[in-house]
């Protein structure tokens, strides 16, 4: 590969590196600070809560990058959770064919909010605000009150540290970046998407599959994000329709996108940046708590890492002349 090559490279992921570097600085600090320091346990404990937004984050990203948004990831991963803690139970073939049927259901929420906004011509941003309430509806019929449960064998599988203590959270999310980002990212839709995000209208002139390709970008949303809710039922044993958790998990995905350097204009990004966005947001909670400061300051932290990865994103139109060259 030439040299001109890697420069092109390491421009084009600049915000994939730029979270990565962030946060090794952040979880340096949090390991170097903490009284066990590099453990097992230490290292499983923070990549169970990690996965969980990673995932949510890689899910967010694929609608932004179509310039669109999913305002209803963070309620589909409350209703798989509350799908999970009433499905995967009983035996272990019962269980898995549990696990399925929440990742279909969340795969068809997705499907829904494509269908709406490719069919219905809706706004994404309206559309998934309105199927994210009915999404929540469902949860809390499921689960008016936290409870339910989960096959035990099932969950210790997922969220306990089985090979050479890698924690197993993590080798779900490298499964989901080798068989889901990956193979969308070098597909014809997945290419087709981010032309979709660049300029619609010139997508449209080129002959891409606009129609399909959202449609892609948003039942792959739905999917991942139940993969996260049934993984979080695997940490915590029950299930629970909290709006607030949805919300949180939406807001943080968002800003996870936005971290790992991709553009909220779509077009440009990629989900390997997002998943470093949400171990960074992760880690900072994370970092207070080694430092026994009082938990009010984590959005004040996060805020002020958003606004440096805003920023940083920025200098580059600060520097031009003609914003035409934005596009060179």
């Amino acid at each position: 590969m030439m040299t001109g090559d890697w420069r092109y490279i390491l421009r084009a992921q600049r915000g994939v590196w730029a979270a990565f570097l962030m946060f090794v600085l952040i979880f340096g600090l949090y390991i170097g600070n903490h009284q066990a320091g590099w453990t097992v346990p230490v290292i499983t404990t923070a990549a169970n809560k990690g996965v969980l937004l990673a995932i949510v984050a890689m899910a967010q990203t694929l609608p932004v990058l179509a310039a669109g948004i999913d305002l209803s990831v963070g309620m589909i991963f409350v209703l798989a959770n509350c799908l999970a803690s009433t499905l995967v139970v009983g035996s272990g073939l019962q269980a898995g064919l549990g696990a399925v049927a929440v990742l279909c259901c969340g795969a068809i929420c997705g499907l829904i909010n494509g269908a709406i906004i490719v069919y219905g011509r809706l706004q994404p941003i309206i559309t998934t605000l309105g199927t994210g309430t009915v999404y929540y509806g469902l949860a809390l019929g499921l689960r008016p009150v936290p409870g339910g449960d989960i096959h035990a064998g099932f969950a210790e599988a997922l969220t306990g540290a089985h090979l050479a203590g890698i924690p197993t959270m993590l080798l779900v999310l490298l499964a989901l970046v080798l068989l889901v980002w990956i193979p969308f990212r070098r597909s014809a839709l997945g290419r087709a998407t981010l032309a979709v995000g660049s300029s619609e209208g010139a997508a449209y002139m080129s002959g891409v599959p606009i129609d399909r390709a959202k449609l892609l970008a948003y039942t792959l949303s739905g999917l991942l994000a139940s993969v996260a809710g049934l993984l979080l039922t695997c940490v915590t044993f029950s299930g629970e329709a909290s709006a607030a958790i949805g919300g949180v998990y939406t807001l943080n995905s968002i800003a996870s996108v936005v971290i790992g350097g991709t553009s909220l204009m779509g077009g440009a990004g990629s989900a390997i940046g997002s998943i470093f966005g949400a171990f960074v947001l992760r880690t900072v909670g994370d970092l207070l708590f080694v430092f026994d400061l009082e938990p009010l300051w984590q959005p004040l932290f996060q805020g002020i890492i958003l606004l440096a990865a805003v920023s940083i994103s920025s200098l580059k139109l600060l520097r031009l002349r003609n914003r035409l060259d934005v596009f060179r």
